[in-house]
C-alpha cells in the first residue's frame, strides 16, 4: 500500500466525517461546535475544518497537519478547526493517542459551567483513567492558554471537562475516544441528576484502584 493511501486516505478522513455527523444525532454535540482529530503517520494529523456544517463537509476538506508546528497550509485547504492547538498538543503529549474528540453535551455543559469535576460517583469514572474526570480552567476558545488548562488536566486522564465550555476526550481509536464522550455525557447526567435527590456516595480509592484494573482489558481494541 502506497503511503499516501495508509497514511491519509479517503476511508480516515470519511471515518471523521461520519463520527461528526454520528454527534448530532445521538445528541452529544450541536452545529459544528464539536470538532475531531486523528494522528496519522508521517508526524501528522487530521482534523475537521473550521465552520462547515458536518453535512457539507467532503474527505478533502478535512485539514492535514503537523502534529509539532504550526499549521502551515499543505496545497490549497480549509483552514483548520479553531480549536486545533488542543488536538494538536494533546497528541504531542500523549503517543498512544490516536485521536482526540471535542463536543458540547448539555450535562457536561451544566457542570462545566458551575466549575465542577466529576468525582469518583460511579465506577465508570475510571474510563478516564484516574480517579475523577477532571476539570480544565477557563480560557478563550482556540488559545494557547486553554490548550496548556487542557493538556494539564489530561496529563493522566482521557477526558476532561472544560470550564464554561464542553468536554474532551481521547482514544487508541476514533472508536474509543468516541465511546468515552458518550459515556461521559451518561456519567454527567448521572451525577447531576443524583445531586438533584440528595448527596452522591462516593467510590473509596481502593474501589476506584479495582476498577481502573479491570478497566486495563475492558471494551474496544486497537487495530
Amino acid at each position: 500500500m502506497s503511503r499516501s493511501a495508509r497514511e491519509d486516505n479517503l476511508e480516515l478522513r470519511q471515518s471523521i466525517i461520519d463520527a461528526c455527523l454520528e454527534m448530532n444525532r445521538s445528541g452529544i454535540n450541536q452545529g459544528t461546535s464539536g470538532n475531531i482529530s486523528l494522528r496519522i503517520a508521517g508526524g501528522d494529523m487530521l482534523i475537521t475544518p473550521s465552520g462547515v456544517p458536518y453535512e457539507a463537509m467532503s474527505p478533502e476538506m478535512i485539514v492535514r497537519m503537523p502534529v509539532v508546528g504550526d499549521p502551515a497550509p499543505l496545497g490549497r485547504q480549509f483552514a483548520p478547526s479553531s480549536e486545533w492547538q488542543f488536538h494538536q498538543a494533546l497528541l504531542a503529549a500523549k503517543p498512544e493517542t490516536m485521536a482526540v474528540v471535542h463536543a458540547h453535551p448539555v450535562n457536561c455543559c451544566a457542570l462545566a459551567v458551575n466549575h465542577m469535576a466529576i468525582p469518583a460517583c460511579h465506577y465508570m469514572v475510571a474510563a478516564f483513567g484516574g480517579h475523577d474526570v477532571p476539570l480544565a480552567d477557563y480560557a478563550l476558545f482556540g488559545s494557547a492558554e486553554l490548550s496548556a488548562h487542557v493538556v494539564t488536566a489530561m496529563a493522566d486522564r482521557e477526558g476532561c471537562l472544560m470550564a464554561n465550555h464542553g468536554a474532551v476526550c481521547t482514544g487508541d481509536t476514533l472508536a474509543r475516544a468516541m465511546w468515552r464522550m458518550a459515556e461521559l455525557e451518561h456519567l454527567a447526567a448521572t451525577y447531576i441528576r443524583a445531586r438533584s435527590i440528595g448527596t452522591p456516595k462516593l467510590l473509596s480509592p481502593a474501589q476506584i484502584d479495582d476498577a481502573l484494573a479491570a478497566f486495563a482489558g475492558y471494551g474496544l481494541k486497537q487495530d
